[in-house]
């Protein structure tokens, strides 16, 4: 095996076997007194200001980010009022047929647009880990051809950062009427996990416990996702969402059980898998 403090990678040559994070090989492989060796390893790192494992590996310097600056629709109204607009009766309706509580509308910070460019439509903000907007659904309740309408910023973030709970095993879903229903969830509004993506890094920084529960007709793209995530030794499991168009679509205490009686997934059992075309 070959490790590369600096890089803080390793790599296996008898089983190929490579990652970056060396506290996960020592965490899960080694025992006491090697755990206590590692935390020896002071003269390619300094321990004295580390408070964890993982804190020797953050930069020194942070990347600034530039953040996407958008607003909500000038036409937003909020159903998280007592006293709504009479407009408010159809997207109340329609988030009526789909389940949605008065809980979840003010959990979730929902509205509705009756005018403008996103017009007919319910719209879900989504708040990054400061609490500023970086991103919104607009979905039709007016039966539009187009269900979906992207606002002018980049899908490309962790969808209401503001309210996950890293420290808690965390689902991975395809939209954000589905991370309604799943609870301690992340849509990826869509069904691709890229390794460049803000999610996947923030998945990689909390090594957080995954339970995977995309749509059941995107079963070949979610055992993508799982075979990477493997690579980087995360928990992962899979939740069966057969039967159902969508997690949205699932009453609450099937999503729960199932996801009780989740499969957890490794390197071989994804071979297991691949083998049956399941």
């Amino acid at each position: 095996m070959s490790v590369n403090l600096d890089e803080n990678a390793f790599k296996c040559w008898i089983c190929d076997y490579s990652s970056r994070g060396i506290h996960r090989l020592v965490r899960r492989y080694g025992d006491f007194k090697s755990r206590r060796e590692w935390e020896k390893l002071d003269d390619k790192i300094d321990l004295s200001s580390a408070s964890s494992l993982e804190d020797l590996f953050k930069t020194e310097v942070e990347e600034t980010e530039i953040k996407d600056v958008i607003s909500m629709p000038d036409s937003f109204k909020s159903l998280t009022s007592r006293q709504c607009k009479p407009t408010a009766i159809y997207p109340k309706k329609y988030l009526k047929k789909r389940e949605i509580t008065s809980e979840d509308v003010l959990a979730w910070k929902i509205g509705y647009c009756d005018a403008g460019e996103f017009s007919g439509r319910i719209i879900i903000p989504s708040f990054d880990a400061e609490g500023d907007l970086n991103y919104f659904i607009a979905r039709s309740y007016d039966d539009n051809w187009m269900k979906y309408k992207n606002p002018p910023a980049s899908k490309d973030v962790v969808f209401n950062e503001l309210f996950v709970d890293w420290t808690n095993d965390l689902v991975i879903v395809e939209g954000v009427f589905d991370a309604i229903v799943a609870g301690n969830s992340v849509p990826l509004l869509g069904s691709t996990l890229r390794e460049d993506s803000k999610l996947f890094k923030k998945l990689v920084k909390h090594d957080t416990p995954i339970y995977m529960a995309l749509d059941a007709d995107a079963s070949s793209k979610e055992t993508k996702i799982i075979k990477k995530l493997l690579t980087y030794d995360f928990e992962v499991y899979k939740i069966d969402t057969s039967g159902f168009d969508d997690v949205g679509s699932m009453p609450r205490s099937v999503f729960q059980e199932r996801k009780e009686t989740a499969q957890i997934m490794t390197q071989e059992q994804m071979l297991i898998v691949e083998a049956l075309g399941i």
